[in-house]
């Protein structure tokens, strides 16, 4: 069932326990908007965890500062930024994916898989709709919890730079500045630091950069090699899914990392009108028009030419003045 934000409130009201659910592969947006929803749920004396089906990498470990959150038994299982039972991960799908009461997220392809589902597709991020849902709880917007939320506003919209930001965006990211959020800290953690390896990861990475379609498709391709080769891993490839895109003239950029069991994922990020979306959609996935994922299980070369076959049909539409 469809809900809006009063009745998303009144439900985490009403309610104690709470298990907050993060998606596997997690970034700014899903674990900014649990922990800052998991703290007005304690503002508000609730009982209150966060898991994620992925190892959360140091760079998140500010989000949790004094957060404590000892291990119970939930009674309400709450999505933050999860469009798919299945990006929970196969353990905590099992598990939970049929359990979800609540799931508060922003993407056109959420499947409905939640019992309540608190939908916003217009906002950035999952953040933006987490803060009114926090404030119609009547909780303080706290520094760290205005810290938490600007993560997540900002790295979905990278830092204010991608097609998805709104007016709305700004000023929600200008109340959170003024109620203390740490803007420095977040943008110094996810836009300015690199770790050495990913810098050797970055430099291996665009140095195999190939152009398809009149140099109008950017594709890199991440292997289990690279990641050998640089002592890097998954955790640092999410930077890397961008660089495709800021290259003068290209409308499509592909991520593809190889899994461990051989598969693909595929990360896409367009500019103007090629909808990434629809790309990935076609290949079992989905998201939104500037950034979708898929998975393709099959070997590198076939997998990359089943999503240029999908990128070719969407980019010969795109009329160039």
């Amino acid at each position: 069932m469809m809900i809006n934000i009063a009745e998303a409130a009144q439900f985490l009201l009403k309610n104690d326990k709470f298990l907050l659910l993060c998606h596997i592969s997690p970034d700014g947006d899903t674990v900014g908007s649990a922990t800052a929803l998991a703290r007005a749920l304690k503002a508000k004396g609730k009982q209150v965890m966060i898991k994620c089906g992925d190892k959360l990498t140091k760079d998140y470990d500010f989000l949790f500062s004094g957060l404590d959150m000892p291990e119970f038994e939930p009674e309400h299982i709450v999505a933050v930024d999860v469009a798919d039972n299945k990006l929970l991960g196969t353990e905590f799908n099992a598990l939970y994916g049929d359990k979800v009461e609540l799931c508060i997220d922003h993407h056109t392809s959420n499947v409905l898989y939640a019992e309540n589902v608190c939908l916003e597709p217009d906002s950035a991020s999952a953040a933006e709709i987490v803060y009114y849902v926090i404030l119609e709880m009547g909780v303080e917007i706290t520094p760290i919890i205005a810290t938490c939320l600007f993560t997540g506003v900002s790295t979905d919209t990278g830092c204010f730079r991608f097609v998805n930001t709104t007016v709305r965006t700004f000023e929600i990211a200008a109340k959170l500045a003024e109620k203390g959020a740490d803007t420095f800290k977040v943008v110094q953690t996810f836009f300015e630091t690199k770790t050495k390896s990913y810098a050797a990861l970055e430099r291996m990475a665009l140095a195999d950069m190939r152009f398809y379609f009149s140099e109008r498709c950017a594709v890199i391709c991440i292997t289990r090699d690279m990641y050998e080769k640089t002592g890097s891993d998954e955790t640092e490839t999410a930077r890397i899914a961008n660089l495709t895109r800021q290259v003068e003239g290209v409308l499509v950029g592909v991520l593809m990392k190889e899994q461990k069991d051989g598969s693909f994922k595929i990360s896409l990020r367009t500019n103007g009108d090629v909808d990434a979306s629809e790309i990935c959609g076609r290949l079992g996935g989905g998201g939104h028009a500037g950034a979708a994922a898929c998975t393709i299980n099959a070997p590198k070369q076939k997998a990359m030419n089943m999503v240029l076959k999908e990128i070719e049909a969407e980019i010969d539409s795109v009329r160039i003045d």
